[in-house]
């Protein structure tokens, strides 16, 4: 279906299609008439497949109709609530380029810096409201926030904010809205609990899901490495120096884990930064900067921080850890593939994770291209047996091509 057809205003028409929109995602194209009809919606659907503007660009048509041209104070009437401060940022920009020739106003709001610009802002008065659930918390009760107006609530990572302890902090909010809002909530998986929190905050809901949560995508090639968990770090190194890589996203399970991999590619002259929780909000966006604008070649991120990240031509996504549930793995390697691009996703397993490989290939139920001949492998056995199906290479392919001399004593010893 083409943006075109979907009933938008002009300005709106306008806006999308110089950023490049001419035919709606099906995320979109499901989402986008639910929303505009007034309707409860559950979207399920993972990164990259333009879950943002489906609820973003029905919003501001929505506030348009219904606001115009009038220059009445301006009262927050769509509220979206995020997770992370990158993800609150990312689809504040959104609703400024989607939204660019109405007269709507958004305000993007989170903690971890000062509260002053941002009370600024509110006391002028606001049309939208993106914020994670924290600051929104906060200046609410310092009565700087006022929502009794609200017409639409948008729940964006649902997953995610149960898995960081937000789930609290939603429910006070909700608490805080009116009964007759329109309430979208979206997750990339949809476990017994996000479905819960539905019935729960949702009327009658539409359910939209684009793909099963299992599936990853058909554009991205996925390989695994079985690799002693000491020397993970030295096959790290091994591929970005033999195969050249760049615009490298790793994943790490933890934030010092992260922090140390970065040291090790750094000591040995590898452009890498580190995003994680830890981190200051103006040091996160200065490494995604530099790793958008190519200065940085590797970031080293944990789950939480790369929600935020949003980078259409992303060519590796490396999973340092496996994580220990496999939908993460799906939403991993989601971030690289996306808007039609190839991908290449890698996983480093080693032998106290192969219960994670194995339950991942249940879920994905694809043939994942096991790299045999490496210089950093389990010492013994073989894991092939133990995580079928698979598909065995005795070669790396055209990216990662095998060499004899990898095994040599010179390129086994330690670089860390």
């Amino acid at each position: 279906m083409l943006f075109e057809d979907l009933s938008l205003s002009k300005s709106i028409q306008k806006a999308v299609f110089e950023e490049g929109y001419i035919e709606a995602t099906p995320i979109q194209e499901q989402s986008i008439p639910i929303v505009l009809a007034g309707r409860d919606l559950i979207g399920c659907a993972q990164t990259g497949t333009g879950k943002t503007a489906a609820f973003a660009i029905p919003i501001i048509h929505q506030l348009h109709r219904m606001v115009g041209s009038s220059n009445k104070a301006k009262v927050i009437r769509a509220l979206v609530i995020t997770p992370t401060r990158e993800l609150a940022v990312q689809i504040g920009q959104n609703f400024d380029r989607y939204g660019k020739y109405t007269n709507l106003t958004q305000l993007t709001i989170f903690g971890g810096v000062s509260q002053i610009p941002q009370v600024d802002v509110l006391r002028k008065g606001v049309d939208v409201l993106v914020a994670t659930p924290g600051r929104l918390l906060d200046l609410h009760k310092q009565g700087y926030i006022n929502l009794d107006h609200l017409h639409t609530l948008v729940l964006d990572e649902a997953d995610q904010m149960l898995d960081m302890g937000f789930v609290n902090d939603v429910k006070k909010i909700v608490k805080l809205t009116p009964n007759n809002r329109q309430t979208l909530l979206f997750s990339a998986t949809m476990p017994i609990a996000i479905r819960e929190l539905a019935e729960m905050f949702l009327k009658d809901p539409a359910t939209v899901s684009v793909s099963p949560v299992s599936s990853t995508a058909e554009n991205v090639e996925q390989r695994v490495y079985f690799v002693d968990k000491t020397e993970k770090r030295n096959l790290l190194y091994h591929l970005i120096r033999n195969e050249k890589l760049s615009d490298v996203l790793v994943f790490s399970r933890t934030k010092h884990g992260a922090d140390n991999v970065v040291k090790a590619l750094r000591k040995h002259g590898v452009a890498a930064e580190a995003i994680h929780g830890d981190k200051s909000q103006g040091a996160r966006q200065r490494v995604l900067d530099a790793f958008k604008n190519k200065e940085v070649g590797v970031l080293v991120a944990t789950d939480i921080a790369a929600r935020g990240i949003d980078i259409d031509q992303l060519p590796y996504v490396i999973n340092f850890d496996l994580p220990n549930i496999p939908e993460t793995y799906v939403h991993r390697i989601g971030r690289t593939g996306r808007a039609g691009n190839g991908g290449i996703a890698i996983s480093f397993c080693s032998k106290d994770e192969a219960p994670y490989w194995k339950d991942i290939m249940k879920l994905i139920k694809v043939e994942v291209t096991t790299i045999s001949e490496h210089p950093y492998p389990w010492h013994e056995g073989s894991p092939e047996a133990e995580t079928a199906p698979q598909k065995n290479s005795n070669r790396s392919g055209d990216a990662h091509k095998s060499r004899k001399s990898a095994n040599s004593k010179q390129n086994k010893k330690r670089w860390y």
